[in-house]
């Protein structure tokens, strides 16, 4: 019998181990070769795990279970012969007379019932839970620590009409890794925030006057992101501290501008990379966030394609938020946040005029990054996006828009 061992494919350089998110086959199923027959989640990205032969599968893994790289999910008997249409209905087994059932006696209650273990102690004083609010399922009715974590502290006595009901679920590897990220961040950068206001008037111009012509042309939208990644590449230009990252006890500066976009997936928020994006024209950059953004919501991106990146660009506005302070992506020492565009009353050459205003933060490492440069790299952001004919477009939209 020739039996393949399936292992788990290094999805990507530093990634030891992956979980198992859910199998797409069923123990004993015929697969066919390169049929997805699981999703495993790494630290970085949810990916299919297609089959390698074809033949009958049998599982060595279960859903949730954390498997090292290498090591064998499944096996699949590749002399198995494909099954003829579909498999013969299960005659039924006669089913047994039922017998009836003698219920025991309740155990009574001894000093035992109710005491918490030490280990139960110290997590129920966590949580803030009474003893007394637990059942104990150890021996003679003691509280065990899987009881203590499994306790849910009360939301009140008060009788209540509606669903009270509660869910626990293990979270996806991905979703902790970012939960380890950001605390890692909070831990260990200087981590600062500083805001500024861009009238967006300008930008809403063009876009009414080119966005129907680029459209026709190129097949994807003008967007808001072509503008804000080009001002970004900008600004990093003239300030490259913001550009590089610290290791160990070294400043690495790179003469490159990597931008890594956040965007929200049906797994949770990933930041695909947009390379060389100082290479990149409008029609460029909208095409290639365009085509990262279906990526990640397919689920098809790759590690590669989120590995990287100098600096960070977050939309919150997308979602409503006025203002918010973006969490750095590490090893980068740069984000910037951008928001949502409410039409505010401002003061333009002596007058009060509505305009579309947006808010604008960048949050950076003060331990590389002086208030100066941060400051000045952020105006720097604002003057281009409020004069992008002359900083962005060389004084001719018409054509930086046809290339």
């Amino acid at each position: 019998m020739s039996v393949l061992e399936m292992k788990v494919p290094s999805p990507g350089e530093s990634i030891t181990e992956v979980e198992i998110a859910t199998w797409l086959v069923e123990d004993g199923d015929y697969v066919e070769k390169d049929q997805p027959i699981a999703e495993v989640d790494s630290d970085k990205a949810t990916l299919e795990l297609p089959a390698e032969e074809s033949g009958i599968i049998t599982l060595k893994a279960e859903e949730g279970d954390a498997v090292a790289v290498g090591a064998v999910v499944c096996l699949i008997d590749m002399d198995a012969a494909k099954p003829e249409g579909d498999a013969p209905a299960k005659t039924e087994a006669p089913k047994e007379e039922k017998k009836e059932e003698v219920k025991e006696a309740p155990k009574a209650d001894t000093y035992a019932t109710g005491t918490a273990s030490p280990a139960a102690k110290k997590v129920l004083a966590e949580k803030g839970i009474a003893t007394s609010a637990v059942k104990g399922t150890g021996k003679d009715g003691r509280i065990t620590k899987d009881d203590a974590v499994k306790a849910v502290p009360s939301m009140g006595t008060q009788p209540a009409s509606g669903s009270r009901r509660t869910e626990r679920k293990k979270m996806s590897m991905l979703r902790r890794k970012v939960a380890e990220r950001l605390v890692t961040v909070k831990n260990e950068t200087a981590m600062l925030t500083t805001f500024n206001e861009v009238n967006m008037q300008p930008i809403f111009d063009l876009r009414s006057q080119f966005k129907e012509d680029f459209k026709a042309r190129h097949g994807v939208g003008l967007g808001f992101m072509s503008f804000f990644t080009l001002a970004v590449v900008r600004a990093l230009k003239m300030y490259p501290d913001v550009n590089s990252m610290i290791d160990g006890d070294f400043q690495i500066k790179h003469d490159f501008q990597d931008i890594s976009i956040a965007v929200s997936g049906p797994k949770g928020l990933m930041v695909p990379v947009i390379r060389n994006a100082e290479n990149l024209t409008f029609r460029g950059v909208e095409a290639e966030v365009k085509r990262l953004a279906l990526r990640a919501r397919d689920g098809q991106i790759t590690i590669d394609e989120m590995t990287g990146g100098t600096f960070t660009i977050t939309n919150g506005g997308v979602f409503g938020s006025m203002l918010s302070t973006p969490i750095i992506n590490p090893p980068q020492s740069g984000i910037l946040g951008m928001h949502n565009i409410v039409n505010r009353p401002m003061a333009v050459n002596g007058g009060i005029v509505i305009q579309p205003i947006m808010y604008v933060a960048l949050s950076y490492d003060h331990r590389i990054v002086d208030g100066r440069e941060s400051v000045g790299f952020l105006v720097a952001v604002k003057e281009a996006l409020e004069n992008p004919v002359e900083l962005l477009m060389d004084g001719n939209p018409a054509k930086a828009l046809e290339m």
